[in-house]
């Protein structure tokens, strides 16, 4: 089910090779009838509903909250009135943390968020567990990092900054880094995310968890910049001063500990940055005419 609200970064094309295996509802979740048909007698539901711009959250905090919050309680009320055996992952975000207090961050970590999208995607969290524990419905949480690879949104930075980074060193453009470059990160390939999605959705363990995914490979962005010039075979980055509206929200290095998903359910990523990277880049220079325009 995807509403293709045109700046949140959904595309037929992405399902391309597969449009014969599966069904795609054009609808918002928001639709009350909509969603009992499309929840009725399901197995699972992985629940990736949600506007994930942190700009887009501060210049319009309401549709914020409409789409993290109001949607989410949409959800789970359809679900626990049509089809309360139903379970749930939930895409969480470790925006929540906000600027970190020490690292590596663990799900026990603080949570203090620097913008109006963390905040709602707290509550979108929350509304997960407390209807795990109050009316059963069975629910986990991953608390996603920087996820990227084919399929993702490169026309702008709206998403994700790897996307348009991307697009600017096939295009031939420098990579624009912001602030001095010495800002670390993690960052888990989308084969990987899927993965503990999977393990999350099949394990008995996991019902009412909460987990943080994550990656031991940590990047600050000068690096990961010069990273793909390398792996683009040529190019080059430059850095550039935040906006102001960037730096207030800017929440400096942050890195999961994703140690509690590796003991519980035996997820730890498997695709290493460099071939990530790569498999990325090759994805969008084949196919660049679909995410371009």
């Amino acid at each position: 089910m995807d509403s293709l609200i045109p700046q949140y970064g959904g595309n037929l094309f992405n399902i391309e090779n597969i449009r014969d295996r599966v069904c795609v509802n054009v609808s918002d979740v928001r639709d009350p009838y909509a969603m009992q048909h499309l929840v009725d007698g399901q197995e699972l539901l992985f629940n990736l509903a949600g506007q994930t711009s942190h700009l887009d959250s501060m210049r319009e905090p309401e549709t914020d909250l409409e789409i993290n919050c109001k949607s989410q309680l949409s959800i789970l009320e359809t679900c626990r009135h049509v089809n309360p055996a139903i379970r749930i992952v939930f895409a969480g975000t470790r925006q929540i943390y906000g600027k970190p207090k020490y690292l590596p961050v663990d799900e026990a970590h603080p949570l203090h968020p620097v913008d109006v999208n963390g905040i709602n995607k707290i509550a979108g969290e929350m509304y997960h567990l407390l209807y795990c524990t109050i009316y059963g419905v069975r629910c986990c949480v991953l608390r996603l990092t920087n996820t990227y690879g084919p399929r993702m949104r490169v026309k702008d930075a709206r998403q994700t900054f790897l996307g348009i980074w991307l697009r600017q060193i096939i295009e031939g453009h420098p990579i624009q880094v912001f602030g001095d470059g010495t800002q670390q990160r993690d960052f888990n390939y989308v084969d990987d995310v899927v993965e503990a999605m999977l393990l999350a959705a099949s394990s008995d363990r996991a019902v009412g968890k909460v987990y943080n995914l994550g990656s031991s490979e940590i990047v600050s962005l000068k690096d990961l910049a010069t990273l793909i010039v390398a792996v683009n075979g040529g190019g080059q980055y430059e850095t550039v001063p935040f906006s102001d509206e960037l730096k207030r929200i800017d929440i400096g290095d942050y890195y999961s500990d994703f140690h509690k998903i590796e003991v519980e359910l035996g997820w730890r990523p498997k695709v290493n940055l460099r071939e990530g990277l790569m498999r990325s880049l090759e994805y969008y220079r084949s196919y660049k005419k679909a995410y371009w325009e």
